[in-house]
């Protein structure tokens, strides 16, 4: 007899995999094992964010380190970008807000003295004394709701640190430009690695989502998405009609396929066994799964398409007893 897999098991397994890539990173100690009702809680969170993905396929977050500045010429200057030299509010980290291009060079002075010296020009290889992070959702989204969740991620984000923020409403898609200061006023400094960026990715999007604006933080590999996002001087240059050159629109490298084909495995493992489920809820999920597979960019082999879109449960073998 066919035993039915632990379908909360097997969702945690490879659900972790597409959706909280960040716990699946080796800890020096072994991590403790889900109880009973955690492991359901966490089960249940999955299935809502395989929902939101593949049946509503909910509008997604977008959270990007842009550059920053070594010298204090090179910061300022992107104040003065993204507040369109002063024409534009620019609200701190205190919930003041200020206008106007003198005001600029006051901001400039606050932060090349408001903590260790940011000299005009940094030497050559120097660390850089700011970043410039770009926080975006698709058009349509409403632009000041944008900006109260790009002012509670901050908060939670940034806290400690220095940092200015501004509204661009003028655009396709409503987004938020973030200038923070590298070192913190405890003299801490923020390094931003990839696994960083995917939790700010969840920190916005809650925040959105707590104004009634329905946000995911997918991964583009979960996705079956391979965008290559253009830097912000590239941006700039096309606003000035200055871009005299183009790039690839999607990733191909080796390591990206590899990333696509492993986020198509786990959607493979984890509609199989929603399809064997005795809940019609995750039968029909299992169906949503095989429909988003089909609809993904071919770029896997074709072998590997065609094995990930079968997430039917096969029949039962039926037992007939030994052969004569």
């Amino acid at each position: 007899m066919t035993q039915v897999p632990n379908i909360d098991g097997v969702l945690i397994t490879w659900g972790d995999r597409l959706f909280y890539p960040g716990n699946r990173v080796v800890k020096v100690k072994p991590q403790p094992k889900l109880k009973a009702g955690e492991a359901s809680q966490r089960a249940a969170a999955i299935r809502q964010r395989i929902e939101a993905t593949v049946v509503r396929r909910a509008p997604q977050v977008m959270v990007k380190v842009t550059g920053g500045g070594r010298g204090m010429k090179a910061i300022a200057a992107h104040f003065r970008y993204i507040s369109k030299n002063g024409r534009l509010d620019i609200e701190d980290e205190r919930g003041e807000t200020m206008r106007g291009k003198d005001t600029l060079y006051d901001l400039a002075d606050d932060w090349r003295f408001g903590g260790t010296l940011i000299d005009d020009v940094a030497e050559p290889g120097k660390r850089r004394e700011a970043f410039n992070i770009m926080l975006s959702m698709p058009r349509g989204t409403d632009p000041l709701t944008v900006q109260r969740a790009a002012r509670e991620f901050a908060q939670v984000e940034l806290a400690d640190h220095k940092y200015v923020m501004v509204l661009h409403e003028h655009q396709a898609n409503p987004h938020v430009h973030i200038s923070v200061r590298a070192e913190s006023k405890h003299g801490k400094r923020l390094n931003p690695r990839k696994a960083d960026l995917h939790r700010w990715r969840e920190t916005f999007a809650e925040k959105l989502r707590g104004h009634g604006v329905e946000a995911e933080a997918t991964r583009q590999a979960t996705r079956g998405r391979s965008r290559n996002y253009d830097p912000l001087w590239r941006l700039k240059a096309r606003e000035d009609g200055r871009l005299r050159t183009s790039r690839a629109g999607a990733k191909s490298g080796a390591q990206a396929q590899a990333t696509r084909a492993e986020a198509v495995e786990a959607w493979m493992h984890v509609g199989r066994v929603l399809a064997m489920s005795g809940n019609e809820a995750d039968r029909d999920l299992a169906r949503s799964i095989a429909t988003f597979i089909k609809e993904m960019p071919a770029m896997q082999a074709p072998a590997v398409q065609r094995q990930a879109i079968d997430v039917t449960p096969q029949p039962k073998p039926i037992d007939i007893g030994p052969h004569r």
